[in-house]
């Protein structure tokens, strides 16, 4: 095998391991998967009845596991939230820190 080879052979399995996850990490086709599945979770909330301030709430995916953040007006806007993240394939767990906001 000669040297040119070598070196091919070395810098492709550096790139590969570079798109490679580890159990702290996630491989480029999923962090693309969960930008996909954030995007899917905020339209569909946004879709749903009683929203009118959709973008108060934060959604971040980190391996399939959508996190939501923020402050809406009632309980069922939080039930209704969850669910909506829920339905979007590829998630696999939501995890719900939505909170009240205060009365004036």
């Amino acid at each position: 095998m000669s040297k040119a080879n070598i070196a091919a052979a070395a810098l492709l399995a550096t790139i590969l391991s570079a798109c490679s996850a580890t159990p702290d990490s996630r491989a480029t086709g999923q962090a693309l998967d969960d930008t996909a599945i954030t995007a899917r979770v905020k339209t569909n909330i946004a879709k749903s009845q009683g929203f009118s301030e959709a973008a108060t709430i934060n959604v971040d995916t980190y391996r399939g596991v959508v996190l939501l953040a923020g402050f809406v007006d009632s309980k069922q806007q939080i039930d209704t939230a969850v669910a909506a993240a829920s339905a979007v394939p590829g998630v696999d767990k939501v995890v719900n820190s939505l909170r009240l906001k205060s009365a004036p």
